[in-house]
């Protein structure tokens, strides 16, 4: 017996690092953690309290210790108690020693979030970078989808980061929304409900909490909320149905956080203008009291101008405390965040009652994640754990597996090039600037000029002029093949995921030369509305290097096109729609 159990140990201890046990965040509290909580908030001041409602945000920089941001980290920490701290992306390392340093800091260790969307390699350079919620939609792979939140939660507790605000659960119902759109697993209810919870399940199974957003759905709206108030006049008849499924399986799944929306549902909050982070009667009675959720509410970050342009930093607090909501997302300014809440206690207006049970979820969410045990970052694992082979693989299988054909009129694919075939390789980008991965079509272009060197190349932006347009259809005229790559990024604050006309107008242009012509879509899968005569029409749902790389070998025939619609192409095709050419 013994012998047995030495060997099954060193067999453990040789077990790579990211296949290692990782502590069930999702497991009821042990009595020796249900203790620490209750002793903890017993010995805390009210200030200590209000601090622990508030989470800004930082980029994980070197920061000399006299510098005037570590200095306003410190003071945050030390004079306004904050319970934790959103880490935007950078160096791993560096990352890892600054929260080291705030741990420090702190008296009760501090909650580090991140926005994890695409892997911490979305992030955090090294990492390894996984496929959005679209893609994995178009896989229709509940494993993978576990997978996805089970790299994210290895990689990211290795970093420090107990916290990752995925997975999207919004339905993508509205073909013109600008922010959701690739980051939702799609328009399918079931499909996102489904994928929802086995990414949850990844995530917390592994030591990570996960955070369902945006609550109750921001899924059909036009709008960025970053940029204005959206408002979807929808009733709770339309809600059961589309919007609310994906949030009930995530709560039967057991998620530990869900994020609001800064939307507006005037069916549902009578007082104009207010947003789901301000609503009582969305967040404490549709979610807390009708949906029985239990777990942590954070808002969205208060910053946005869904928020900010119509309310105070300090009403803005207030409202989303009586609302409902366990944490304040990077508060405007966390000095007035913190006077709004602790004079509105002593004034009678929030009860101490409802400010120390958010800061109970609180100390329950740091002790399932072990944070009173252990709250530093290991910084020697970091090489051994992040961006490591094994995750890279799934993340290329991921990507790959998700690649849609959607159209293939001529039957062009796979395409073969023979040496004295010359190609036009066109790059078509929605922006010029803000592309945080890298030039997009760059990793696309080597992977090509390693097969085939007779290749022509231009980019057109927004930017480009008519002129210029003009001639790349000349180029057109003297090629034998056109390849050409759509980019349509989706990010805050941007407002649009169009192509400009004279680009549109460009597309059915080419569409019209009985050459082969293979379009390749790279972020928001709509394109097709716009120009229906394109005949051939692959979807990748995302724009990053893998991608590029994915989607060419698909093209080529080096993979299968295996992926299929997760959402609608209005008026083209439904949902689970895709095909997969036979080799010729």
């Amino acid at each position: 017996m013994r012998s047995a159990w030495l060997v099954a140990f060193i067999l453990w201890l040789s077990m790579p690092p990211s296949a290692l046990p990782r502590q069930n965040v999702s497991s009821p509290l042990a009595p020796e953690d249900r203790a620490w909580v209750e002793e903890t908030l017993r010995q805390m001041t009210l200030e200590e309290k209000i601090g622990q409602m508030l989470i800004p945000a930082m980029a994980p920089v070197f920061m000399n210790r006299e510098s005037e941001e570590f200095r306003r980290i410190e003071r945050n920490i030390v004079e306004f108690h904050v319970g934790g701290y959103h880490a935007f992306g950078g160096d791993p390392v560096a990352l890892a020693a600054l929260l080291n340093r705030m741990q420090r800091l702190a008296k009760i260790p501090l909650l580090i979030t991140a926005d994890l969307e695409g892997g911490p390699g979305y992030q955090f350079r090294g990492a390894t970078r996984l496929p959005r919620a679209m893609a994995l939609g178009a896989t229709g792979s509940e494993e993978l989808a576990y997978h996805a939140g089970q790299i994210t939660a290895i990689e990211g507790r290795a970093l420090g980061i107990h916290v990752n605000f995925y997975p999207v659960l919004d339905v993508n119902n509205n073909p013109r929304n600008p922010i959701i759109n690739i980051r939702s697993f799609g328009e399918d209810v079931a499909l996102v409900s489904r994928l929802g919870q086995a990414y949850i399940r990844g995530a917390q199974e592994n030591g990570q909490l996960a955070t369902a957003k945006h609550f109750p759905g921001h899924g059909d709206t036009s709008q960025d909320s970053h940029l204005e108030l959206p408002v979807i006049a929808v009733g709770r008849d339309r809600l059961d149905r589309i919007e609310l499924p994906p949030f009930r399986a995530a709560i039967r799944a057991g998620v530990a956080a869900i994020m609001t929306a800064h939307i507006a549902l005037p069916q549902l909050e009578p007082e104009k203008g207010v947003p789901a982070t301000l609503s009582p009667a969305i967040l404490t009675g549709l979610l807390r009291t009708e949906l029985g959720f239990q777990g942590l509410i954070f808002t969205d970050a208060m910053e946005m101008r869904g928020i900010a342009d119509h309310f105070t930093p300090e009403e803005a607090t207030v409202r989303a405390v009586r609302a409902g909501a366990d944490v304040i997302l990077f508060p405007v300014d966390v000095e007035k965040s913190f006077t709004a809440l602790r004079q509105a206690v002593e004034r009678g207006e929030i009860p101490l009652e409802r400010i120390e049970a958010s800061v109970r979820r609180l100390l329950e969410a740091k002790a399932r994640l072990g944070l009173h045990r252990n709250r530093y970052v290991d910084l020697d694992q970091i090489e051994a754990i992040v961006g490591n082979r094994e995750h890279q693989q799934w993340a290329r299988m991921m990507i790959e597996r998700a690649i849609t054909l959607v159209r293939d009129e001529r039957r062009v694919l796979p395409l073969a090039l023979d040496e004295t075939r010359r190609v036009l390789l066109l790059t078509i980008l929605d922006a010029r600037e803000g592309w945080r991965e890298g030039t997009p079509g760059s990793a696309f272009r080597a992977e090509l000029l390693k097969r085939h060197r007779n290749v022509i190349e231009v980019t057109i932006d927004e930017k480009t002029s008519r002129e210029t347009i003009e001639v790349v259809k000349k180029l057109a005229d003297l090629c034998d093949v056109i390849l050409a790559n759509g980019f349509i990024r989706i990010a805050a604050y941007k407002g649009s995921i169009d192509l400009t006309e004279e680009q549109l107008a460009l597309l059915r242009a080419l569409s019209k030369s009985e050459k082969p012509f293979v379009f390749t879509l790279f972020g928001s899968p709509y394109v097709l509305s716009f120009v229906p005569e394109l005949p051939t029409y692959i979807l990748t749902y995302e724009y990053y290097p893998e991608a590029e790389r994915a989607a060419l070998r698909a093209v080529l025939g080096e993979i299968p096109f295996t992926g299929k619609l997760p959402i609608s192409l209005p008026g083209a095709y439904p949902i689970g729609h895709g095909l997969t050419p036979t080799a010729r």
